[in-house]
């Protein structure tokens, strides 16, 4: 069959970049070409004419699909300053920056300097960038400083690409000039550059599109009063007996309990989680931890050291002081309580913000805080969004801050520190693997994979997104997995049947949207879900299907990014160190699980896996007592367990003399 002339076309188009990919500019020939794309050179001559032509149809491809990837990227970023790194990612990620797209884009340059129509396409390329980057940080600098940033963003990129091409593709890692670009974006938008903060902010019922309050935003002067009050009762709290921090710590948990029923009504309607969630875990669970931090405060304390009989010494475990806390939208009161407990109890004062799409909740914790006997000032909610959270990670009164959120956020919180030399725990996010081996149990398996995807509609960062399986088992695997999820119920999230409630936010779900349709523009086979939820009622909030990929490769967007909503991506593997590499090869690391009946596997494969928080034959399940966090770009320091008494305390080492000085003058 004869080839249309549009198909001819691009197959010269995409030997003619393959070939100068392989050879270079210099031994660029109609005949190179002709051979790559097995046709006759007459035939190139024919469609393209000359060199010229031929290159400048090549390159405008090479530019249309890195703008291309660039438009997608920024479909799927939330706010502008989300977009100007997206714009980044996009042209120094792993789809778009390549070894053979970094020696053509060279070949373009260096022949773009003899050649009117490359020049074209070469100012064309970048004044969409540009265009790009100016658009959206005119929202986040003052106009004088717009162009000057959005030049150096884009030289720093062009630079990359220059570089990597002329050192042969590898030599540069891009990852690391996207975190200086990063570190720049950090440094220049800041508080005294951003547009004034609005007065107020509206909290939203994500399942009905409904307001449901209207929350005052705190500024500087406000965070300024709040730090004040903080360290006055800091002061006294220090002094108070770990046994007495206790007895109060264990009255809040017993509120909480007791104010289950009405306090997880409020987390369900303000996050769109279902009751039968919200009722059983989200608060329940904060209260554990305050118990469990109520018992530990009368046992925190240093050790002694013998220095023979001429000397000993002693350690003191002391309060850091007033320290800061950020919460994240999917677990508000628990994340808040898993913050406030071991601060509280080490003897600290906290200012906690929780995020703005779930402010409700903290407010009521600090009411119980006071009712159960906290001292006024020790435990204070700031509300607001970024602009209120930079307050806190810039105070100088602030001793410690304490993050649950995107890595890019935990960026931005530990540079703000690092100007006051804060101590830092960070949460952050994670694309975890769940590996399920041919011996493994395949009901208790596919019961892991939906709990590690669509427990609270998928908007969990430790969710095992990644579901590697056995090929032997991969068939088995899927026909249970499908079923079973087909059969899981969305609807109203107060409805205790409701097994799955809506995203947070109608944004959020576009998102989400955004990641599906992306999926299966590059290849994934959607097994399951996919849509938008429109039935009765439902159409008004923000629903997605449960949804499940097939065929994934390990280089699609669904399989590195987080998506942090209820898509799974399975992949198939055939034996362990395989799976193992596969699962590593990722920039996060925050937690990671494995089912298998053979117990020396499982312990072999979680030592190997470089995660955080691991699970075997099960998943999701985080006791208090517990350390929890992740490595690589999934955080720093733990929560929970004793591990979180080092990381809200600081040690002070006393030398204690027992003979008089022998002093040599």
């Amino acid at each position: 069959m004869r080839q249309q002339p549009e198909t001819r076309r691009q197959q010269i188009i995409d030997a003619a970049i393959q070939t100068l990919a392989e050879i270079g500019l210099v031994d660029f020939t109609f005949n190179a070409v002709a051979t790559r794309a097995d046709i006759s050179p007459g035939l190139a001559v024919h469609y393209f004419g000359d060199k010229d032509a031929l290159l400048e149809a090549a390159f405008r491809s090479v530019a249309r699909k890195l703008n291309s990837y660039a438009a997608a990227r920024l479909r799927l970023a939330e706010g502008p300053r989300a977009r100007v790194e997206a714009l980044v990612d996009a042209h120094l990620g792993a789809e778009g920056f390549t070894e053979d797209v970094a020696r053509v884009w060279l070949s373009f340059w260096g022949q773009a300097l003899h050649a009117p129509k490359l020049a074209r396409v070469q100012k064309a390329h970048q004044q969409r960038m540009l265009s790009n980057l100016r658009y959206d940080l005119r929202q986040l600098v003052t106009p004088s400083e717009v162009g000057r940033l959005a030049e150096t963003i884009a030289a720093m990129i062009d630079g990359v690409w220059l570089r990597s091409a002329m050192a042969g593709g590898a030599a540069l890692q891009s990852g690391f000039a996207r975190e200086l670009i990063f570190d720049l974006i950090a440094r220049n938008v800041g508080l005294k550059d951003a547009p004034p903060m609005d007065e107020s902010f509206t909290t939203i019922n994500p399942a009905t599109g409904s307001v449901l309050a209207t929350i005052k935003i705190d500024g500087a002067a406000e965070v300024n009063k709040a730090v004040s009050r903080a360290a006055a009762a800091q002061k006294l709290w220090a002094k108070t007996p770990g046994v007495e921090r206790g007895r109060i710590l264990h009255r809040a948990a017993a509120l909480l309990v007791e104010r289950n029923e009405a306090l997880a009504r409020l987390e369900c309607l303000d996050t769109g989680k279902p009751i039968q969630e919200t009722s059983t875990v989200d608060v329940l669970s904060g209260a554990d931890c305050i118990e469990y931090y109520a018992g530990l405060a009368r046992t925190i304390a240093g050790e002694h050291v013998d220095l023979g009989s001429a000397a000993f010494g002693y350690t003191r475990r002391e309060p850091l002081g007033v320290v800061g806390g950020i919460g994240a939208w999917n677990y508000p009161i628990q994340i808040a309580c898993w913050k406030s407990a071991p601060a509280l109890a080490c003897g600290n004062a906290m200012i906690f913000k929780p995020a703005e799409l779930t402010p409700l909740t903290a407010i009521e914790l600090e009411k119980i805080y006071l009712e159960a006997g906290l001292p006024e000032g020790l435990f204070q909610i700031v509300q607001g969004a970024a602009a209120t959270g930079r307050l806190l990670s810039r105070h100088p009164g602030i001793a410690k801050m304490s993050l649950t959120g995107e890595v890019g956020t935990g960026r931005k919180v530990m540079v703000d520190a690092a100007e006051t030399l804060k101590y830092v725990t960070l949460e952050l996010g994670g694309k975890s693997a769940l590996i399920v081996f041919e011996d493994a149990n395949l009901d208790e398996a596919v019961s892991g994979a939906l709990l590690a995807n669509f427990y609270s509609a998928g908007e969990v960062c430790t969710n095992g997104t990644r579901v590697f399986v056995h090929r032997k088992v991969r068939e088995a695997f899927l026909k249970k997995l499908k079923a079973r999820t087909e059969a899981m119920i969305i609807g109203d999230p107060l409805d205790p049947a409701t097994q799955m409630g809506a995203l947070i936010s109608p944004a959020h779900m576009d998102k989400v949207l955004g990641y599906i349709a992306l999926g299966q523009r590059q290849g994934a086979v959607l097994l399951t879900g996919g849509q938008r939820v429109m039935t009765g009622a439902l159409g008004n909030g923000a629903f997605v299907e449960p949804t499940i990929f097939t065929d994934c490769t390990d280089d699609m967007d669904i399989v590195r990014e987080e998506i942090f909503g209820p898509v799974m991506a399975v992949l198939d593997f055939e034996d362990e160190a395989e799976v193992v590499g596969r699962a590593n090869a990722t920039e996060f690391g925050l937690a990671a699980g494995v089912f298998t009946n053979d117990l020396t596997r499982a312990h072999r494969v979680i030592a190997a896996l470089d995660a955080g928080t691991c699970w075997i034959n099960t998943y999701n399940i985080t006791p208090i007592e517990l350390p929890f966090g992740g490595n690589k770009q999934s955080g720093l320091g733990r929560e929970n367990g004793r591990a979180a008494i080092e990381h809200y305390t600081q040690l002070k080492s006393v030398y204690v003399a027992m003979e008089p000085i022998d002093a040599p003058y």
